[in-house]
């Protein structure tokens, strides 16, 4: 019934490029689901260049959290295939909705910042298990060793939300310098 394909890849990789080439591939409904927040310049140019590279017939749902409601967006409802853009940013949106100090919180409380993570990742999977779901993410696992908490808790909740969604994955890519790579 559904297909899940994974993209992932570094920063200005070329991932999302590839992602809306397989979703305009299969010329079909699509809905993009934005989790992107514009909360500086920087990023409300990001959004914008994103949002003039997608076709005008696809529809966009701005979501990062509270997936089922979904299932009532009559977008979602008439799609056949779902981009999902992007997982690294949903996890960090989601993190910071947290009112706590990941300097001085106890890692108690970071294990219940990743569970509220896992369920909203596990509960996208499932709401979109009859469609076709292209889900893009950072790969975060390559690079330095962040130097403050915030980033290595962010680090290693995205890598192991990377990893979820991979292992279920019926497709994935991996994309270097705008060339995606067959994963499986």
């Amino acid at each position: 019934m559904g297909y899940l394909i994974f993209v992932t890849g570094g920063a200005r990789s070329g991932k999302s490029t590839f992602a809306e080439k397989l979703a305009k591939e299969e010329l079909t409904s699509v809905v993009y689901i934005a989790t992107a927040i514009p909360f500086d310049d920087g990023m409300k140019d990001r959004i914008a260049r994103h949002q003039e590279q997608r076709p005008a017939l696809w529809e966009t749902i701005e979501q990062y959290k509270n997936f089922e409601t979904m299932k009532e967006d009559p977008a979602f409802k008439k799609a056949e295939i779902v981009l999902f853009d992007c997982l690294t940013v949903m996890a960090t949106n989601n993190m910071l909705d947290f009112p706590i100090d990941y300097d001085t919180c106890s890692m108690d409380k970071v294990a219940e910042v990743e569970a509220a993570i896992k369920k909203e990742v596990e509960t996208l999977l499932d709401v979109c298990k009859d469609k076709m779901l292209i889900l893009v993410s950072n790969e975060v696992g390559m690079g330095l060793v962040p130097a403050y908490k915030l980033g290595s808790y962010f680090r290693d909740i995205a890598g192991r939300m990377n990893q979820l969604v991979a292992s279920r994955a019926d497709e994935a890519y991996f994309t270097v310098s705008g060339i995606p790579m067959k994963l499986k």
